[in-house]
């Protein structure tokens, strides 16, 4: 038999490709889009500008800007035919079934912006603009609200909250999505953007890739965490409660969501910037609850195990502030990382190898045919 080297788990630290489109500094906790640091990104910039970042490769000009802002607004709108199914899926199932199934179907109606190669930055931006909608649509179908208007004024941010609640989103919401929204829109090789990549590879279409990506990200140990780490809040209750439940899950060996990160080994950067949000938007709403909850898990978890909180941490408390339902916070992440993954699409065109790893084989050879008669 022939000899592998030896297996890296998970392909970790397995350098499987070139990008310029991002990168993370584990040890000093930096977070880098096209060059541009996460922190300045999210202090500075908008949600739009971060997609033109990662699809172009450099800052939009104002009129660049406020061209992508108005195709925004124009490739919100669905077909009547994708509505129609929409209508058709059970008010039960989950968010992200939905947005994987509609995505995939939105592509037959869409041939023109299906095809591989540069023109994709159509489909791009046309999935970037519309996964907010179908969200909304869904959604507001299953609690009987009215069908979404479009809006194509507003940004990014504002639509996905209007969609959602079904009310303008203030100022101060509309700023603090659009910073989440810019932090989730890419990290690296992650798990949905390598399957993209992966499908992208095989030169199949944009429509595919995302489809991969988000069946990918619905897996709770890449998306929902964030999720989870709001029912451990609702399980504690108050400040009080923190210590022995929390101490109790890390004595037990069970995991508390929202800490520790395959590749940073301090902070991550997302964090800290989430962290400030969550205490913004709770004090705006006069309730600091899961705020101060999640300050006393963050002291407890770095005093028992050493670790820091990443992006999942923070997220869901100011989602749920905004009065988000839980089963949503996946789908919005969806709907921010969408421009990452489309941009690590556009990428693998421009460079194509088929991605094909190698397996090392632990099973039996040689072993001797037996006819089925012969069986037992």
């Amino acid at each position: 038999m022939v000899e592998i080297a030896e297996v890296q788990r998970g392909l970790e630290d397995v350098v499987a490709l070139e990008s310029r489109i991002c990168f993370i500094d584990g040890k000093q906790g930096r977070l880098i889009y096209q060059g541009y640091d996460i922190r300045d990104l999210a202090a500075r910039s908008t949600f739009e500008e971060v997609a033109y970042l990662l699809w172009y490769g450099r800052l939009p000009t104002a009129s660049q800007l406020t061209d992508l802002k108005t195709r925004f607004g124009a490739l919100r709108s669905l077909p009547h035919q994708v509505c129609q199914q929409l209508d058709q899926l059970p008010a039960e199932a989950s968010p992200m079934d939905v947005l994987r199934t509609t995505v995939s179907a939105l592509a037959l109606y869409e041939p023109d912006e299906t095809r591989p190669g540069a023109s994709s930055i159509g489909g791009a931006q046309r999935l970037t603009a519309v996964l907010p909608t179908i969200l909304g649509e869904f959604h507001r179908r299953r609690r009987g609200l009215p069908a979404l208007t479009p809006r194509p004024e507003l940004s990014q941010a504002a639509y996905l909250l209007y969609a959602i609640l079904n009310r303008e989103p203030t100022e101060l919401e509309a700023k603090a999505m659009d910073v989440a929204l810019i932090l989730h829109a890419d990290h690296e090789l992650n798990a949905s953007t390598f399957a993209a990549r992966v499908t992208a590879s095989t030169l199949s279409d944009l429509y595919s890739a995302v489809t991969s990506a988000i069946g990918t990200l619905k897996g709770p140990l890449h998306g929902g965490a964030n999720e989870r780490v709001m029912q451990l809040l609702d399980e504690i209750g108050s400040v009080g409660r923190v210590e022995e439940i929390v101490h109790g899950k890390l004595v037990r060996h069970e995991r508390v969501m929202g800490f520790g990160h395959r590749v940073y080994k301090v902070e991550d950067p997302r964090a800290t910037i989430l962290r400030d949000w969550s205490r913004r938007i709770g004090e705006a709403a006069g309730n600091l609850h899961y705020y101060e909850l999640l300050r006393k898990v963050e002291e407890v978890v770095h005093r028992e195990k050493g670790l820091y909180p990443n992006v999942d941490l923070y997220s869901g408390s100011v989602y749920s502030l905004f009065g988000i339902p839980p089963d949503l916070f996946t789908p919005i992440f969806a709907s921010s990382r969408v421009a990452g993954w489309t941009a690590h699409v556009l990428e693998e065109y421009q460079d194509l190898r088929l991605i094909r790893p190698t397996a090392k084989y632990v099973g039996q050879v040689d072993l001797p045919y037996v006819p089925v008669a012969q069986r037992s």
